[in-house]
């Protein structure tokens, strides 16, 4: 009778904890991380406070866990691009399409991971450890599809030397173009070419690490 019991409670946990971050969640996308308070997302939640401390002792630790959401988000969409293509060369290009699809479908989790590096040192050591298996398990899928690029011969041997420094590499330019893109968006308005820019870039990264 105990062990249903502790069940019931552990889902009743892990409900009320998915409902704090949802809440949180539209609090940030509303209101903007800074402007949003403890008790903002109290009352958004329909929690009282002193129980919202129970869960979370501050507002960072509470963007933490959302980050790692996001971090999950991601991975779901490498591993799903990865199956819609069979050469390693092809698995990689899609997952560059899933990143930026990822941009533009959740712009706030996008922002999140943006910030998760800094985050990361100041999380607790379980929080910490979470968010490093997280990261690494967006580069291994990456460094897993290049590695299979190198040996179906769609990537060239002599242009990638470590799979996961070029994994790295990758993603960064693209994390950094879609950057831009955002900026020079907010600036000039719907007149600039973000999505041509974006897949020019695909199309420059792609021929780098492509066998001859």
């Amino acid at each position: 009778m105990n062990e249903p019991l502790k069940t019931r409670r552990e889902r009743e946990k892990q409900a009320r904890y998915d409902a704090i971050l949802d809440a949180a969640e539209r609090a940030f996308s509303e209101k903007g991380y800074e402007r949003t308070s403890m008790d903002d997302i109290a009352r958004t939640a329909s929690l009282s406070r002193a129980l919202l401390y129970v869960y979370f002792k501050d507002k960072a630790a509470i963007q933490r866990d959302i980050m790692l959401r996001a971090g999950h988000s991601l991975s779901d969409r490498f591993r799903n691009a990865r199956q819609t293509a069979s050469t390693g060369l092809a698995q990689i290009r899609a997952m560059g399409e899933s990143y930026y699809r990822f941009y533009l479908d959740e712009p706030d989790y996008f922002s999140a991971l943006t910030k998760a590096s800094t985050a990361m040192a100041e999380a607790d050591e379980t929080q910490a450890k979470e968010m490093l298996c997280s990261k690494s398990e967006l580069m291994e899928l990456m460094t897993e599809a290049i590695e299979l690029g190198l040996e179906d011969g769609t990537m060239s041997r002599e242009r990638i030397q470590n799979p996961e420094q070029t994994a790295l590499y990758l993603r960064g330019a693209l994390h950094g173009t879609i950057l831009l893109c955002q900026s020079e968006a907010s600036e000039s308005g719907d007149s600039f070419p973000a999505e041509s820019l974006i897949r020019h870039t695909m199309d420059m990264l792609s021929c780098s690490i492509a066998a001859s």
